[in-house]
Formats: C-alpha cells, sequence, structure tokens
C-alpha cells in the first residue's frame, strides 16, 4: 500500500518512537523527535499566516532543519518548492516568483542571495536556520510558536505536493509538478525493490532537494532506518561514516564512487559492513562498477530516474539477478518503451538503440505554467519522453546509451559519448573522463575526452588514443585527449559535459 506522503514521517514515528532517525555531525534526532519537530513547524508556520496550498520555498544544503521543513510544510498542507542550493540570485528570483512562492526557509548562510521584499513581495515570510539573519525569523523561534499536536488538512492523492525545478540547460528552467501520489509511490516502490528495512543504516550525501536525495531519504524514513546525512560529500569523511556507523547501504552518483576509488585513504575504513549501495543520476562504465564493488565487497545497483517522474524510473533489484550495466526494469506499475529516433510516432525495432519513455502513476502532473512543453514531453497517451537513448536485451533489461542533447554527430555517424568514456574509464591510470563534441569545419563535430588521472599515476594521452583505435571505429576515436585537474560538476555530482569546453577549451 502506497503511504501518504503527509503522513509518511508521523506514521514512522509511530512505528519507531525514539530510534534514532537522522544523524548529522554530532547532532542525533529520533523518530519521535522529528515528527514533533515537523508538527511544530506546521503549527508555527499556520499561525504566520500560511494556509494549505501556499507554495513554500526551501534552500539550503543537507541538514536536519531542511528535511523538518519538508515535512511540516507537507503537514500545513502546502506545496514545497525544493531548490538547489547552489543556485545564484537571478536563478532564485526566476524560480521564486514563477513558482508563486508566499514563504522561504533557507539556511543562514545562502540568504544574501534571496531577493529582498522590493523584488518579490509576494514572500511574505522569511525563515533561516544556522546563524540569526537580519529580517528573518529564526528557524528555532517558528518551531516555538508551534505545537506537537498539530495534524493538518488530509492530502488528496492528486494534490500538487512539489514543484522540482529542473537544470535548465537548454533555457529557463522548468517547474516540475509532483502530485502526493507520484511522490508517495516512488519512495514506497524504490524502498521496496532495494529492500529497505528498519535493520538498516544508511549513509548518503546525495542532496535533499534533488529527486534522488529525497527519495534516498525519505525512503530510509518510510523503512525505519537510521540515515547519517552528509551535509557534503567529502570522500574520506564518506568512508570513515560508513565504518563508524556500520552503514548496510551507500547512495550517490557515479563521480563520489570515482572519487572513492581515486582516495588511497578509502581503504583503510572498513567498509565490510555494506550489503548493497546504489548508483544513479549519470551512466557508470562497467569497469568502474566492478572496482566499486571490489572495493566495498557488495553489489553496486544502477538507477535511473528523471526529475519529472518524482525519483527513480528503472533500477535493478537487491534481490535476484544483476547485470551490470543495466538500469534494470521498470518499478512495479510503471511502463517503459523504446521509440524509433527519427519517428517517435514508431517503436523502435527490437535490439535497436531508441528513446527510451515512461508512463504509471509517477509521471509528472506537467510543467507548471507551461502547457506547450508539457504537450511536448507527454504524449496524449500519457508517455512521458525522457530525452535519454536506450537499448533493450531479449529479458527485458534496459541500458542507457547517452543523452540525446549529447550524441555528437560526425560526418553523419552518431557517437555516443558514454560508449567512449567507457572505453576510456577502461584503462587503470583514468579516474574519471568526460567526452564532448568539438566543432569541425569538414565533419560538423568530433569527439574530444578530457581525462582526469587516478592519483599517483601518470599517462600519456597516446596511450589513450591508441587504446580507443583498437577498440572503436574511427569516427568515434576522440581526435584530441586532455589531461585535467578535474571535470566540472552539478550541485548532485552529474559530470557537466557542456562545461568541458568552456573550462578547457575556451
Amino acid at each position: 500500500m502506497v503511504p501518504r506522503l503527509d503522513t509518511l514521517l508521523s506514521t514512522s514515528a509511530r512505528r519507531h518512537g525514539d530510534k534514532c532517525a537522522l544523524v548529522l555531525d554530532d547532532r542525533r534526532l529520533s523518530y519521535r523527535e522529528l515528527d514533533r519537530r515537523a508538527s511544530r513547524l506546521a503549527s508555527g508556520l499556520a499561525r504566520q499566516g500560511a494556509r494549505p496550498g501556499d507554495r513554500i520555498a526551501l534552500y539550503g544544503s543537507n541538514a536536519p532543519e531542511w528535511l523538518v521543513a519538508y515535512h511540516g510544510v507537507l503537514r500545513l498542507g502546502g506545496v514545497v518548492v525544493p531548490l538547489n542550493a547552489m543556485l545564484q540570485s537571478a536563478e532564485l528570483a526566476y524560480a521564486l516568483a514563477h513558482a508563486g512562492v508566499t514563504a522561504v526557509i533557507a539556511e543562514s548562510t545562502l540568504v544574501s542571495r534571496v531577493p529582498g521584499p522590493d523584488v518579490l513581495p509576494a514572500v511574505r515570510h522569511r525563515t533561516a536556520y544556522g546563524a540569526p539573519v537580519a529580517g528573518w525569523m529564526e528557524f528555532a523561534e517558528l518551531l516555538h510558536q508551534g505545537n506537537d499536536t498539530y495534524v493538518g488538512p488530509p492530502a488528496d492523492p492528486a494534490a500538487l505536493a512539489s514543484i522540482a525545478y529542473t537544470s535548465g540547460t537548454t533555457g529557463r528552467p522548468k517547474g516540475a509538478m509532483q502530485s502526493h501520489r507520484a511522490v508517495a509511490t516512488n519512495i514506497a516502490l524504490t524502498a521496496m525493490v532495494h529492500a529497505k528495512s528498519a535493520q538498516d543504516v544508511l549513509v548518503t550525501a546525495l542532496p535533499l532537494p534533488h529527486v534522488y536525495g529525497n527519495v534516498s531519504i525519505n525512503g530510509a524514513l518510510l523503512a525505519g532506518m537510521t540515515a547519517v546525512i552528509l551535509p557534503r560529500f567529502e570522500t574520506e569523511a564518506a568512508a570513515a561514516a560508513i565504518a563508524l556507523h556500520r552503514a548496510t547501504l551507500f547512495e550517490g552518483v557515479p563521480t563520489m564512487y570515482y572519487y572513492l576509488l581515486n582516495n588511497p585513504a578509502t581503504a583503510r575504513h572498513d567498509l565490510s559492513s555494506l550489503t548493497r549501495c546504489t548508483v544513479g543520476g549519470q551512466t557508470m562504465p562497467v569497469d568502474k562498477m566492478r572496482e566499486v564493488e571490489a572495493l566495498f565487497s557488495c553489489p553496486l545497483i544502477e538507477l535511473w530516474g528523471m526529475t519529472e517522474l518524482a525519483g527513480l524510473g528503472t533500477t535493478m533489484p537487491a534481490l535476484g539477478e544483476r547485470r551490470l550495466g543495466s538500469i534494470g526494469q521498470p518499478l512495479p506499475s510503471l511502463s517503459c518503451r523504446l521509440v524509433d529516433l527519427d519517428a517517435p510516432d514508431r517503436l523502435a525495432s527490437p535490439g535497436e538503440p531508441g528513446e527510451l519513455q515512461v508512463r504509471g502513476p509517477v509521471v509528472m502532473s506537467g510543467y507548471l505554467d507551461d502547457p506547450a512543453a508539457t504537450a511536448d514531453a507527454i504524449d496524449a497517451d500519457g508517455w512521458l519522453g525522457s530525452g535519454d537513448i536506450a537499448r533493450q536485451d531479449a529479458d527485458g533489461y534496459l541500458y542507457i546509451v547517452d543523452r540525446r542533447k549529447d550524441m555528437i554527430n560526425c560526418a553523419g555517424f552518431k557517437v555516443f559519448p558514454a560508449e567512449v568514456e567507457r572505453v576510456i574509464a577502461s584503462h587503470p591510470a583514468v579516474a574519471m573522463v568526460g567526452v564532448v563534441g568539438m566543432p569541425d569545419p569538414l565533419k560538423g563535430e568530433v569527439p574530444q575526452a578530457f581525462v582526469v588521472l587516478r592519483h599517483g599515476t601518470s599517462l600519456d594521452p597516446a596511450e589513450l588514443v591508441a587504446q580507443c583505435r583498437a577498440e572503436l571505429a574511427a569516427f568515434k576515436c576522440p581526435r584530441e585527449i586532455t589531461i585535467v585537474p578535474d571535470l566540472p560538476k552539478t550541485g548532485s555530482g552529474k559530470i557537466l559535459r557542456r562545461e568541458l569546453r568552456r573550462l578547457y577549451v575556451g
């Protein structure tokens, strides 16, 4: 049975009481205390004039206050607008205005980026957690104004629960409208397929505003786990937390695992408590996945999802057969299909790559105030286009080929950066790699690779070029391979291919 999103925390508090729910640094909160604070926040907001249906923004990095605010807003009957902590003032102003936000709860170190009342007069209430900020109510004071037993109106499963903004790589970010049913369904199904239970201990540095982070932490709360949240990802801190708390589950994106593999200190920590890890957000070369499994001595479960799905769409299961490199099969109650890249009204031929589409109860309601973009994304039959190119094997397992927008057109041939990255990443000296298309007067575009070397290694790029020529068709081989100190990443840890050109080419 799918839980009610607005009562997920209170239901777990009744089941697990004084068990530790959340750990961050030296702060520990039980299920009962976390639930009590969510009630206080909801009733405190109500005393400040907030009402069911109000859109309330959360702007900050990982912290207990963020999670209290998330569940408090839902308990009030409000709509959560989770905002990436890396957003700057202009980006914030757009999202806050576009979403019709009436209140902001923000980390004190970030409030200087939040536009003032002269720019956003509709934002009537501002709360900061951390240090006191002039003109902002303190988080503790908001809780003090509330009460422990507040119960809001029961949520309609079809009602709006969250407006989550996309990255805006092709223009203004779009606000994906997610219903209570969509978010709760994704949390519950993911927790089930990944076999989360009250005996588990989670360690994660996934950003809470991101859908992957949201599904991770709320799945842990639903299952009665103890969740150890890192304020940010730092390699040795992550390994130390796994060892200290005897974590059974670590959840992250590929770059987190790359850094763990590339730091000799990782192996000095006892990681033997781990029973499984999950990875998503971007493709990961199978060779690197095998290295992770060898280092952690546990399975690495690949998953795939989107903001527009409120989290996961497909995954390999925690139990049963696993196929490294596959994103598995759809979550229960979801359907997936592949459509022809050149004729989207037709299904892709068996074995051929096609655009991955999803249909089911986790699909967003649409993009806020953008019917044209909604119609482009979701067809009349409810199929959501992902923009990801995938292939499917004879047993129904799906494999991501690459992002459609990242595909390189080299003299009329399709080159998928992820395929080139997989070959380069197999070299033992390579820690991370990103491949992009560079303009070429004769061929239109040619692949170029940017490589981060493993700690303590050196490498002549010509060696990687030779490896590519031995394993790839000539048109797929990078014209140039550049050794760089690091790769640009998003706030959630995904490698930003488009930024490579700006940083290292100009």
